[in-house]
């Protein structure tokens, strides 16, 4: 700061210097010029405008000002000289002087306004990154207030899911070390450690998924290719609940860039929920629709619906409605397709049941290399 501040104050040195020169060189030449040469005197004296309107535009008002008595006082000698011989010259120097004077005066009250103008800006400026820096320090720490917040959350959600499990364990195991039991009430027992010990298996891993997921390996992909491979892996549960899958294919089907195994992951997900929340006898229906640089991807189901009081909670972690469900299935999905860059939402169907909607951008419009 100090470095360009001195650099300034020579500049600015410089410039006087070059200005006091300039009038003392024009005093000169005007005094060695004959007086009788009266067009040199008359390109002498337009050439004043120069040191005059430097030093308003240079230093400012104050400047100009300085710069036009100095220029006065050193032609004052040669304009009383030509007044006897030849007052007409004289008449016309002292005319220019005061209009070049004016004009460097107005040159430096712009020049002083321009200057006032740029330090506020640069007042406005600081004021506006520390302002910036400010917010940026409260939404670190926001984001950090609520990370921790969230973090607590899910902490007690788990402590609250896992408590079950462990108190079935628990009481299966007193049963088994009393020893008197049954043989049936043994077999309960040790099945019930079986299943609830996969169970608490299969929610801390989707606690982990949700709570370190992995990127996205992005690669082009046919939408319609995945869904029918979905459908293939969920047709022998379909089946099994005498649930018909539907796949309504897109042609020709724009690519998109994607991790197949994750979007694949997300969609045998929404399939399978919509084959327990569906009717005996009912239709599932997959389709792709093509819209505006996106694709979306729909699965409807014919269900119960979702009702009013659970709609704002269904992408929250660890919330469920059902009986043995972990919770943590439509959370990861959304995470997964916002990671896409793409959306997962949900709506009514006005043939009943709930339509989830998976809307992600093209190839072409996220951008990414294959």
């Amino acid at each position: 700061m100090r470095l360009e501040q001195l650099s300034a104050s020579v500049k600015a040195k410089l410039a006087a210097m070059l200005i006091a020169a300039l009038l003392l060189l024009l005093a000169f030449l005007n005094y060695i010029v004959p007086a009788s040469n009266l067009s040199a005197h008359n390109v002498l004296h337009h050439l004043n405008f120069l040191p005059l309107m430097i030093a308003g535009i240079l230093f400012g008002l104050r400047g100009a000002a300085i710069a036009a008595v100095c220029g006065g006082a050193i032609d004052a000698p040669l304009i009383a000289a030509h007044w006897t011989q030849w007052p007409m010259d004289a008449k016309d120097q002292i005319v220019e002087l005061s209009i070049f004077a004016a004009a460097g005066l107005i040159a430096g009250y712009l020049s002083d306004r321009e200057r006032a103008h740029r330090r506020n800006l640069e007042k406005t400026r600081h004021k506006l990154e520390e302002v910036y820096l400010e917010l940026s320090e409260n939404v670190s720490k926001m984001k950090q207030a609520e990370r921790l917040s969230a973090t607590g959350r899910l902490a007690a959600s788990l402590a609250h899911e896992i408590r079950n499990p462990l108190a079935s364990i628990s009481g299966a195991a007193g049963i088994l070390r009393r020893g008197a039991a049954p043989k049936e009430h043994q077999d309960e027992s040790l099945d019930i450690i079986q299943k609830e010990s996969q169970r608490l298996n299969k929610l801390l891993t989707g606690f982990l998924n949700f709570a370190k997921p992995r990127l996205p390996r992005l690669q082009a992909t046919d939408p319609d290719s995945l869904l029918s491979s979905v459908v293939s892996l969920a047709s022998h549960t379909a089946e099994s609940s005498r649930i018909t899958l539907r796949h309504v294919p897109l042609v020709p089907c724009p690519e998109i860039d994607c991790d197949p195994e994750q979007l694949r992951q997300v969609l045998l997900n929404l399939v399978l929920n919509a084959i327990e929340a569906s009717p005996v006898g009912a239709s599932i229906y997959l389709r792709t629709i093509a819209k505006d640089n996106q694709i979306v991807i729909e699965v409807e189901d014919s269900g119960s619906g979702i009702s009013i009081d659970v709609a704002d909670k269904i992408f929250e972690p660890f919330f469920t409605t059902k009986p043995k469900g972990t919770g943590l299935g439509l959370a990861i999905s959304s995470m997964i397709i916002a990671q896409h860059g793409g959306a997962l939402t949900f709506h009514g169907n006005p043939r009943g049941g709930t339509i989830f909607r998976i809307e992600l951008p093209t190839c072409q419009e996220i951008g990414h290399g294959r």
